[in-house]
């Protein structure tokens, strides 16, 4: 018998205090597509239109996105005037795909979803994508009606599983969080369920979300599996699991992802959500992260908080990635152009560097760092935890060869002569020339346990977004 306490879809909108308010707000339509291409080509097409079963938990006070942190751009539009009726900017699978060198040669399909208020009309749902420039240009068009007989009615079939992990009020005016757990069995929920709590915690104690904690409702719900863990394949694993979390997206063993994203969605619809952050029921060390569409992070590893913070970053507010000196599938960029993330610069016009106000007077730019020496021990780790992952090494030498190194930067940075300065610190984005970070030291560059003043107002604004009234 689960011991948490759990709720049912009327407990959602009545029982708990100012929940109510969900009753007025208007119900969650998703509109579900297929996304196919390459480096050459791109195509979008209509999967269904889904009216999900709870309201909609959106702030209506901010139906259209002024911040821009993804790749893509999708409004919902009055036909007719083409007002914007709401708006979200976005990343995905796909994007990330694209960047790979695998997309040179093959093309591949990706289920995707857009959630939005449903209209009481019909509607353009319009998908723009940043282009060269990083100017947003349409790519694609769908006309929705919602009073078509053929809108999908979608039934929440996990509703009375989903527990309250923390409440503070209307979703309407809160950021709810939903935590899924995949790959746990019945017997292991209770695990899964302190998992959340401990990583609740733990995200809502670093700044700047712990001055906000109480903007924040947060949700838990975990599917039960048949089987222990999710699938690993570099490993030999392979789970069967409700979500479809894998290591080794696009190849690289670190990365978690799943590319089931109807099925996700399915679960997702039971509960109150803005934003998702899935936790794997396995020991080694993984996660993602993508704008707009989830996070993941493995719920047993040493480094779980990390990873929990530094995914839901990405999630979350569309932080970049700053460091540089990992594998990843990425291929580099042919041009640098200035990247819309708000924590990374290519420093094309220094005069009109993004964070340029935190700039103290006489911080030189490009901002020196021991960067050498930072490189050399960065090759020498990397190699040597590619060995350990080829040799199936125990998780906790990899634990050691992390803490080793954390060590090892913590000692470098405190020698440097910058290191509490707002700069530009050559390195960041995956490239070790050419893009730059505000900070020595970030969450979001080494497994810092803060992030820096720059990524710490990037979260706040969209914090803002969600909460304002």
């Amino acid at each position: 018998m689960n011991r948490f306490p759990t709720l049912t879809l009327l407990a959602l909108m009545t029982v708990l205090p100012g929940m109510a308010a969900l009753a007025d707000a208007p119900k969650t339509m998703r509109l579900d597509y297929f996304h196919t291409g390459s480096r050459t080509s791109e195509i979008f097409s209509l999967d269904r239109v889904v009216l999900e079963p709870l309201p909609w938990p959106g702030n209506p006070a901010r139906p259209v996105d002024t911040l821009l942190r993804g790749k893509y751009l999708f409004e919902v539009r009055e036909p007719e005037s083409g007002r914007v009726l709401y708006s979200r900017s976005y990343s995905s699978v796909y994007a990330e795909w694209e960047t790979t060198a695998e997309a040179r040669e093959i093309s591949r399909t990706f289920h995707e979803s857009l959630r939005f208020p449903a209209p009481d009309r019909p509607v353009d749902v319009v998908v723009l994508k940043r282009n060269a420039n990083q100017q947003f240009g349409e790519v694609w068009r769908a006309w929705v009606d919602p009073g078509d007989y053929l809108v999908h009615r979608e039934v929440a079939p996990y509703t009375d599983a989903v527990i309250a992990i923390e409440h503070h009020g209307d979703p309407s005016h809160k950021v709810d969080v939903l935590f899924l757990g995949d790959g746990y069995t019945p017997d292991e929920h209770e695990d899964f369920v302190a998992k959340v709590r401990q990583a609740t915690d733990l995200l809502l104690a670093t700044a700047p979300f712990s001055d906000r904690r109480d903007d924040f409702n947060v949700w838990a719900l975990a599917p039960p599996a048949a089987e222990s863990g999710v699938s690993r394949p570099s490993s030999g694993i392979y789970r069967d699991t409700p979500l479809g979390l894998s290591y080794d997206a696009f190849r690289i063993e670190r990365y978690m992802l799943t590319f089931d994203n109807a099925a996700f969605r399915r679960i997702a619809a039971s509960a109150p959500y803005e934003f998702v952050v899935m936790l794997s029921n396995s020991e080694t060390y993984g996660g993602g992260g993508i704008l707009g569409q989830y996070s993941t992070a493995s719920a047993d590893n040493e480094w779980m908080e990390y990873l929990v913070v530094h995914e839901f970053a990405h999630h979350f507010a569309g932080l970049a990635d700053e460091y540089y000196t990992s594998a990843v599938a990425y291929e580099a960029p042919e041009q640098l152009v200035e990247p819309y993330e708000p924590n990374v610069t290519a420093m094309l016009d220094p005069a009109g560097l993004k964070w340029k106000h935190l700039l103290d007077d006489g911080t030189p730019l490009p901002t020196p760092w021991p960067k050498e020496s930072y490189d050399e021990n960065s090759l020498a780790y990397q190699a040597r935890r590619a060995q350990l992952r080829a040799e199936s090494a125990p998780e906790s030498e990899m634990n050691k060869l992390f803490r080793e190194n954390e060590r090892y930067t913590t000692e470098l940075f405190s020698r440097a002569e910058y290191r509490d300065r707002i700069g530009a610190f050559e390195g960041a984005n995956y490239l070790s020339q050419g893009y730059y970070r505000s900070a020595l030291n970030c969450l979001m560059f080494t497994r810092s346990a803060d992030f820096c003043p720059v990524c710490s107002h990037a979260l706040v604004e969209v914090i803002d977004q969600y909460v304002a009234r």
